[in-house]
């Protein structure tokens, strides 16, 4: 079985692919809510740490923990799930989501290299402007505060040691350079996959990446899980069922699927807002494709 890490930096479309993936075979819609399981995957779930090395992840620190995920990654296990699952058209692939940045943990390991079954990697990135919108909804905090969080170097997920949170902590870097670790390693091949040309051509792109993964399937087949896994449809769906993966603040639960646009950022970030975000991650910007919309400021 080889596995695919499916990287990215929060709010940046890795659910959205991983429901594209999740869709391909079936005959009607997967529920947003039962799409989990080995194939598409959590790096971070504390459920494959603690089955591959029988000891509760909550009598570790952070640090241990990050220490031990290499392990977990090349466990027999993680394999061993995957060899149940059900014929797929994916065949011998399957898919891990990883907010993880491309860093390394004690003498020198590469956090997420794992073992030979890791193949290589699909990195979806998003234009910081729109990330910053989706995240400050995601994390429940204001577009100023999700933007200083955005260009922290040290900035993770999960990293509270008040209480167990419900994954493993993943060390995220700022934004640029998520993606600059991610692209510079030579460890793992590596397919870029932009949202704004996932989001422009769905078909074509999620073509492109099982391509990448030496995947080969029908043309009529990823038609019909692009339309099934439609934005607007999982918007349906988050209306109708919830989505457990979608944010609790207190008693109140915010919209996990909530516009998907591209170029949103236009109607609601002030000007002083574009500016902080080019001016923190201009050089990566450029080197992903990205117009910056003062140019002259950051030449």
């Amino acid at each position: 079985m080889k596995r695919y890490w499916l990287a990215s930096y929060p709010k940046s479309g890795n659910t959205w692919l991983r429901l594209l993936l999740a869709n391909i075979g079936r005959e009607e819609p997967v529920s947003i809510n039962g799409f989990g399981g080995s194939r598409t995957g959590i790096a971070s779930a504390r459920g494959w740490f603690e089955t591959a090395l029988h000891l509760p992840s909550g009598l570790l620190t952070h640090a241990e923990c990050d220490a031990l995920r290499p392990l977990v990654y090349a466990s027999d296990e993680m394999i061993e799930e995957d060899g149940q699952l059900e014929s797929s058209p994916l065949g011998d692939v399957s898919f891990c989501k990883a907010h993880d940045a491309y860093v390394h943990v004690a003498d020198g390991i590469p956090l997420m290299r794992g073992g030979a079954s890791i193949a290589g990697a699909i990195l979806i990135v998003r234009d910081p402007r729109d990330v910053a919108t989706s995240l400050a909804n995601h994390l429940g905090r204001d577009v100023d505060q999700a933007i200083r969080f955005m260009s922290r170097p040290d900035a993770a997920l999960c990293e509270a040691t008040d209480g167990q949170r419900n994954q493993l902590r993943q060390t995220l870097l700022d934004w640029g350079d998520h993606a600059r670790s991610w692209l510079d390693q030579s460890d793992l091949p590596v397919h870029l996959l932009r949202y704004e040309e996932l989001h422009a051509n769905t078909e074509r792109a999620l073509m492109e990446a099982l391509e990448f993964c030496g995947i080969a399937i029908d043309e009529a087949e990823v038609a019909r899980s692009a339309a099934f896994a439609d934005f607007g449809t999982l918007r349906a769906q988050e209306d109708r069922e919830g989505f457990r993966e979608a944010p609790v603040f207190g008693n109140d639960t915010a919209r996990f699927f909530r516009s998907g646009r591209v170029g949103g950022w236009r109607d609601e970030l002030s000007e002083q807002q574009v500016r902080a975000i080019e001016a923190a991650h201009a050089p990566v910007m450029r080197r992903l494709g990205y117009e910056l919309h003062y140019a002259k400021e950051h030449s």
